[in-house]
């Protein structure tokens, strides 16, 4: 086997190795809360609709929303910067606004990590 073939082999291999894992989706994370909690699907989607627009409304009236464990939805306010356009080079001005970051809690962090 000469050097590039070696390299091919090695991560095919290293490939096959590593489990890939794809994301929760919304009717799988329902479906797991329905059978962890014993109750039907239809409940376990109006809990996480429920926690959904709780969380919505407590950040925009609080200004912040914690999930014990898990971490918390916080609305900041970022100032006005200057930017640059990639395409040209060009400065342009970037206005204030106000966004929502998710700060992931401690208990998360060390479960995850």
């Amino acid at each position: 086997m000469d050097l590039l073939q070696k390299q091919i082999y090695n991560l095919n291999f290293n490939f096959k190795l590593k489990k890939v894992m794809a994301k929760m989706t919304k009717s799988q994370l329902v479906a797991a809360l329905a059978e962890k909690t014993e109750l039907s699907k239809k409940v376990s989607a109006d809990v996480l609709e429920l926690l959904a627009e709780m969380a919505y409304t407590e950040v925009k009236k609080n200004g912040e929303f914690t999930i014990p464990g898990i971490g918390k939805l916080v609305k900041a306010h970022r100032k006005a910067r200057m930017g640059r356009n990639p395409a040209t080079g060009e400065e342009i001005k970037i206005a204030a606004k106000t966004v929502v970051k998710f700060r992931v809690a401690k208990a998360a962090k060390d479960a995850v990590l």
